[in-house]
Parts: structure tokens; sequence; C-alpha cells
């Protein structure tokens, strides 16, 4: 019987991550869409409602294929989940929370519903409570990170326990080999964020995708530092000056770390700027004006192997040539 996966007839078994902040914007969804993968929108980061509806209307307005839409469970106040029901989106992202109380309304509207998990236990929990399909990390991701054990476990154990449910392999993803890994562990498919991050269309700054494309694994750390917005998550971003400041004043409690209070830039809200101060779960987008290095640069440990930024349609072309090599 054809599953999740099969219903959404794309070319390729590449998603591309619903990066929140922004930063999975129409541009770039549309785009993973149109070559052939499967775009999901960052709706995550307690945008408002009516924000929620404009970049789903957005996204519509470039491609006619099937999308998804990523909310985050812990930022929601219902209401972006309310805009994605009333929308109609096709697939129904949900991250870092208990999915139960949307799966059946969603399921009424005739969309699809993925919870992005971190291991098998939370996994089995969203697929006995009836999702589609689920998303499972690994410890190499970028941005928040429920994993606590490396891909190649998570996903393993996961295809385990979990049957006829689909599993998606997300962390540490970047090349058509890593991809290829991924599926010989069982994985459907991929979703990947910081290798779409370094693309044309994603909605970050450019200094920050030229950190990401100079960056390697070891520039990359798991902590709950930038915890305004989101506290105690865990999150892998690059050491920047905000990370080194704190590490040298040893580490400091939220409450006591340097340069807590202050603002370190703004970006655009409808026809106003907003201040984000240091510490804040927000990234760098593109219209960020402020000082890149005292940001939350979410990246993953694949940064070792993406050293360029490009179209996102290129990227799916390299992708797809290098699994075809690989397989």
């Amino acid at each position: 019987m054809p599953d999740l996966l099969d219903r959404l007839h794309t070319r390729a078994p590449i998603w591309s991550a619903g990066m929140g902040g922004g930063l999975a914007g129409p541009a770039l969804t549309a785009a993973v869409c149109e070559a052939g993968g499967f775009g999901v929108l960052g709706c995550g980061g307690a945008l408002p409602r009516a924000e929620v509806t404009r970049l789903i209307e957005q996204t519509r307005a470039l491609t006619s294929r099937a999308f998804g839409a990523n909310i985050i469970l812990p930022m929601s106040d219902g209401s972006d989940v309310e805009a994605c029901f009333d929308a109609r989106v096709p697939v129904l992202v949900l991250f870092w929370g208990d999915v139960q109380p949307f799966v059946a309304d969603a399921h009424r509207r005739e969309m699809y519903v993925v919870a992005q998990c971190g291991g098998p236990d939370d996994a089995v929990a969203a697929a006995d409570a009836g999702v589609d399909a689920v998303i499972v990390q690994g410890s190499e991701a970028g941005g928040h990170v429920r994993a606590r054990a490396p891909l190649a476990e998570t996903v393993t154990q996961a295809v385990r326990v979990l049957g006829p449910v689909p599993t998606i392999a997300a962390g540490g993803i970047a090349t058509g080999a890593d991809i290829a890994t991924a599926l010989a562990y069982g994985a459907r498919g991929v979703s990947l964020g910081t290798r779409f991050l370094a693309s044309r269309e994603a909605a970050a700054h450019d200094a920050y995708k030229a950190r990401v494309v100079a960056a390697g694994a070891e520039d990359t750390l798991m902590t709950e530092l930038f915890d305004i917005g989101w506290p105690a998550a865990a999150h892998r971003v690059l050491r920047n000056a905000t990370v080194v400041a704190w590490e040298g004043a040893g580490r400091p409690a939220s409450g006591e770390r340097p340069g807590e209070g202050e603002e370190i830039g703004t970006i655009g809200a409808g026809t106003e700027r907003i201040g984000i101060p240091r510490y804040s779960v927000l990234p760098p987008v593109t219209d960020f004006d402020g000082d890149i290095e005292a940001a939350a640069l979410y990246a993953g440990e694949s940064v070792a192997r993406i050293d360029a930024v490009d179209d996102a349609a290129a990227i799916m072309t390299t992708l797809m040539d290098e699994l075809r090599a690989a397989t």
C-alpha cells in the first residue's frame, strides 16, 4: 500500500528542513519543490497567524506542487497551526511536543502529519498518535536538536520499531553519499537543513551563509546558550563572539552572562523593526542589521562538506548526481 512518501510524488527522496525564524521561506520551499524534492516552509518561531497565512500564500504563488509547513510546538500558541489548517497545507510538520491533539483535525482536512523526533521513543509515541511519517534527528543536526545520539543509531533504531510508518533521516547530511548512507540505514528519505541554508533562496543573511561555508564540524557547538524565546532547549550553532565571551566568563547561567540585555541588532517586522537581544533564539535573516557575530548561527556538523552557496535547484541536481554515483 502506498505510504505518505509515495503519495507526494517527488522525484527525489530529499526534503528541505522547515528552518524557523524565517530562514526557510517561500523562495526556498518552492525552489526545492520545483527541483523534484519536497520543500518545507518554516512557520515556527511564534509567528502571528496572519504571517503564517501570508507565507503559505506566497509559497503557493511560486509552486503548484505539494509542500509542508513546520510548526515548533513549544513556541506555538495554536494560532499558527490553525492558519495551516485553514490553508489546508498538504503536510503539517510538528516539532518538539505532543502531536496527538492535532492529528485527527489535520486528517479531517485531508492533510498529512509528520512528527520530527529525537529518537525511537518519541517516534513510537508519534506513530501511536497516528502520524503519517516521522523525521528522526541525529545529534549531528543543526538548529534545535532533540536527539542525544548520532543519526546512525537513532534512525536504525526508529526504523526497526516503527514498522510501516516511513522514517525520514535528519542531521549531518550534506552530500549524495550521506543520503545513500541514510537510506541504507532504512530511512525512506532525508531532510536537509544546513545544506539548504547555504542556498541563494534561503532567507539567511549573506554573512551567515559565508560563515557556514567557511566552517568545519569542529566550529559547531551543542549548547542551550541562545535561550531568549525558547529556554532549556538544546541547539547546535557555530562558535562566534557571543559563545567565546560566555565561555571565557566561565559559562555562567542565564541572567549572569556577558552582555545580558544588550541589543545586538534589528530585523523587519511588517512596517517596523524590532530589536534582537543578545542570546535571542532568532537567527540573522536577510534584513538583519547588526552584529552577526553576536547572533545565533544555527548549523550542523555537515558544514564540513559544504563549500559554496548555490541555487537550490543546483544543489538538488548535485545531490541526485552524487546519490546515483553512491548507489
